[in-house]
């Protein structure tokens, strides 16, 4: 069965672009899967918690050892993980906050980020010292600034520290197949803000057909 997993992360659950747009790809998904199954993971409404001293002492711990309460503080990362396997492809909506991610899209970082789930050390190639798990995917990332600028080559690229994280850090557990699709101006909500939203309405319709078609196609 083909699964979509939904990301939001905006701490708006009203007037929020980014999940207006993330809405727009999931039923541009289901209208060419109409049988597949769409998993909500909502950030801003029910935020994940941030991980712990008992979270890092379990998450480095032989899972083989693991008592009842190395399970629960590891319970919430593994359900996180999960949807990442589960899913066929990722749509994930992040507004730039004070230059970079919400910080309920932090802590969900740091709880996937787990070595023997989703990357591990490869001391066999010291040029490659991680190995990712993931299988790779097409994942969508839908960001949303208030000025315009931020983009690669923008007077401002250099101040975008939310794109180049997300890149990273997903591409380090093996979801390198990744597509931008970028908002701005979205404070001035004037005609250069129309222009920016109808353009990424375009690519994300354009997108959701080029992985229904194609699931395996490199989208970045």
């Amino acid at each position: 069965m083909n699964s979509l997993l939904v990301i939001n992360s905006s701490a708006r659950t009203t007037r929020s672009i980014t999940r207006q747009l993330t809405a727009r790809f999931a039923a541009a998904w289901i209208k060419r899967h109409p049988d597949s199954e769409v998993i909500d993971r909502d950030l801003g409404a029910q935020p994940v918690p941030p991980i712990s001293h008992d979270w890092i002492a379990a998450a480095f711990a032989d899972p083989a050892g693991h008592t009842p309460e190395m399970r629960a503080a590891l319970a919430v990362s593994d359900a996180l993980i999960d949807e990442h396997f589960r899913a066929t492809a990722i749509v994930v909506g992040v507004p730039m906050y004070n230059f970079g991610m919400p910080a309920q899209m932090k802590a969900y970082i740091d709880q996937i980020i787990r070595v023997g789930r989703t990357f591990n050390f490869n001391d066999a190639d010291p040029a490659h010292p991680y190995e990712p798990l993931v299988p790779s995917k097409p994942l969508v990332i839908i960001t949303s600034k208030g000025v315009g600028g931020y983009e690669p080559g923008g007077p401002f690229a250099q101040q975008n520290f939310l794109e180049p994280h997300l890149e990273t850090v997903f591409s380090f557990i093996g979801l390198s197949d990744i597509a931008f699709v970028r908002v701005a101006f979205e404070e001035a909500k004037d005609e250069r803000f129309q222009q920016s939203l109808a353009d990424a309405e375009r690519k994300i319709d354009e997108l959701a057909g080029r992985i229904a078609t194609a699931p395996n196609l490199a989208i970045a």
